[in-house]
Protein backbone atom coordinates (compact mmCIF):
# COMPACT_ATOMS: atom_id res chain seq x y z
CA UNK A 1 0.00 0.00 0.00
CA UNK A 2 1.16 3.53 -0.67
CA UNK A 3 1.09 6.65 1.51
CA UNK A 4 -2.35 7.73 0.30
CA UNK A 5 -4.04 4.52 1.42
CA UNK A 6 -2.43 4.79 4.85
CA UNK A 7 -3.47 8.46 5.06
CA UNK A 8 -7.08 7.52 4.25
CA UNK A 9 -7.01 4.77 6.86
CA UNK A 10 -5.67 7.34 9.32
CA UNK A 11 -8.60 9.65 8.48
CA UNK A 12 -11.09 6.83 9.10
CA UNK A 13 -9.44 6.01 12.43
CA UNK A 14 -9.41 9.71 13.38
CA UNK A 15 -13.12 9.97 12.61
CA UNK A 16 -13.77 6.95 14.80
CA UNK A 17 -11.64 8.58 17.50
CA UNK A 18 -13.89 11.64 17.49
CA UNK A 19 -17.13 9.69 17.74
CA UNK A 20 -15.90 7.13 20.26
CA UNK A 21 -14.14 9.82 22.28
CA UNK A 22 -17.24 12.02 22.43
CA UNK A 23 -19.24 9.12 23.87
CA UNK A 24 -16.37 8.12 26.17
CA UNK A 25 -15.82 11.52 27.80
CA UNK A 26 -19.48 12.14 28.52
CA UNK A 27 -19.40 11.29 32.24
CA UNK A 28 -15.69 11.42 33.10
CA UNK A 29 -12.98 14.02 33.60
CA UNK A 30 -11.39 14.64 30.19
CA UNK A 31 -7.86 14.32 31.61
CA UNK A 32 -8.68 10.90 33.08
CA UNK A 33 -10.19 9.89 29.74
CA UNK A 34 -6.99 10.95 27.98
CA UNK A 35 -4.86 8.96 30.43
CA UNK A 36 -6.95 5.81 29.87
CA UNK A 37 -6.74 6.28 26.11
CA UNK A 38 -2.97 6.74 26.38
CA UNK A 39 -2.51 3.47 28.29
CA UNK A 40 -4.46 1.62 25.61
CA UNK A 41 -2.32 3.21 22.89
CA UNK A 42 0.86 2.41 24.82
CA UNK A 43 -0.02 -1.28 25.13
CA UNK A 44 -1.21 -1.41 21.51
CA UNK A 45 1.90 0.31 20.10
CA UNK A 46 4.41 -1.76 22.09
CA UNK A 47 2.47 -4.90 21.19
CA UNK A 48 2.97 -4.10 17.51
CA UNK A 49 6.66 -3.32 18.09
CA UNK A 50 7.26 -6.72 19.71
CA UNK A 51 5.01 -8.61 17.30
CA UNK A 52 7.00 -7.26 14.34
CA UNK A 53 10.43 -7.52 15.99
CA UNK A 54 11.01 -3.77 15.67
CA UNK A 55 12.43 -3.58 19.21
CA UNK A 56 15.72 -4.86 17.73
CA UNK A 57 16.21 -1.45 16.08
CA UNK A 58 16.07 0.44 19.38
CA UNK A 59 19.85 0.62 19.71
CA UNK A 60 20.06 2.28 16.28
CA UNK A 61 18.18 5.37 17.47
CA UNK A 62 20.29 8.51 17.76
CA UNK A 63 19.99 11.02 20.57
CA UNK A 64 18.65 13.52 18.01
CA UNK A 65 15.91 11.10 16.99
CA UNK A 66 14.98 10.34 20.59
CA UNK A 67 14.77 14.04 21.50
CA UNK A 68 12.49 14.84 18.56
CA UNK A 69 10.31 11.78 19.15
CA UNK A 70 9.98 12.79 22.81
CA UNK A 71 9.02 16.34 21.82
CA UNK A 72 6.52 14.94 19.31
CA UNK A 73 5.09 12.75 22.08
CA UNK A 74 4.70 15.76 24.38
CA UNK A 75 2.94 17.69 21.61
CA UNK A 76 0.67 14.70 20.99
CA UNK A 77 -0.18 14.51 24.69
CA UNK A 78 -1.11 18.18 24.79
CA UNK A 79 -3.16 17.78 21.62
CA UNK A 80 -5.09 14.86 23.13
CA UNK A 81 -5.73 16.69 26.40
CA UNK A 82 -7.08 19.73 24.55
CA UNK A 83 -9.04 17.57 22.08
CA UNK A 84 -10.84 15.51 24.71
CA UNK A 85 -11.72 18.63 26.70
CA UNK A 86 -13.05 20.26 23.53
CA UNK A 87 -15.11 17.11 22.80
CA UNK A 88 -16.50 17.22 26.31
CA UNK A 89 -17.55 20.85 25.92
CA UNK A 90 -18.56 20.94 22.25
CA UNK A 91 -20.16 18.97 19.46
CA UNK A 92 -18.05 16.32 17.74
CA UNK A 93 -19.23 17.63 14.37
CA UNK A 94 -17.62 20.98 15.20
CA UNK A 95 -14.64 19.95 17.33
CA UNK A 96 -13.19 17.46 14.84
CA UNK A 97 -13.15 19.86 11.87
CA UNK A 98 -11.57 22.61 13.97
CA UNK A 99 -8.96 20.10 15.15
CA UNK A 100 -8.16 19.43 11.49
CA UNK A 101 -6.93 23.01 11.18
CA UNK A 102 -3.72 21.25 12.16
CA UNK A 103 -3.51 20.33 8.46
CA UNK A 104 -3.19 24.01 7.53
CA UNK A 105 -0.68 24.64 10.30
CA UNK A 106 1.34 21.61 9.18
CA UNK A 107 1.50 22.97 5.63
CA UNK A 108 2.72 26.34 6.91
CA UNK A 109 5.22 24.81 9.37
CA UNK A 110 6.53 22.34 6.75
CA UNK A 111 7.24 25.24 4.38
CA UNK A 112 8.75 27.45 7.10
CA UNK A 113 10.81 24.90 9.05
CA UNK A 114 11.38 21.97 6.70
CA UNK A 115 11.79 23.93 3.48
CA UNK A 116 9.03 22.02 1.72
CA UNK A 117 7.73 23.70 -1.40
CA UNK A 118 4.17 24.96 -1.44
CA UNK A 119 2.31 24.10 -4.65
CA UNK A 120 -0.79 25.96 -5.78
CA UNK A 121 -2.90 22.87 -5.10
CA UNK A 122 -1.67 22.54 -1.54
CA UNK A 123 -2.09 26.28 -0.92
CA UNK A 124 -5.62 26.21 -2.35
CA UNK A 125 -6.48 23.16 -0.24
CA UNK A 126 -5.19 24.87 2.90
CA UNK A 127 -7.25 27.96 2.10
CA UNK A 128 -10.37 25.84 1.57
CA UNK A 129 -9.79 24.05 4.88
CA UNK A 130 -9.41 27.46 6.55
CA UNK A 131 -12.68 28.63 4.97
CA UNK A 132 -14.35 25.45 6.22
CA UNK A 133 -13.01 26.11 9.71
CA UNK A 134 -14.62 29.54 9.71
CA UNK A 135 -17.94 28.07 8.56
CA UNK A 136 -17.86 25.35 11.22
CA UNK A 137 -16.83 27.77 13.97
CA UNK A 138 -19.61 30.27 13.29
CA UNK A 139 -22.40 27.71 12.79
Amino acid sequence: MNWFVFALLSAVAAAATAILGKVGVKDVNSNLATAIRTVVILVFAWGIVFATGAQRDFDKLSRHTLVFLALSGAATGLSWLFYFRALQLGRASQVAPVDKFSVVLTVVFAAAFLGESLSWGVAAGALLISAGLVLVAVS
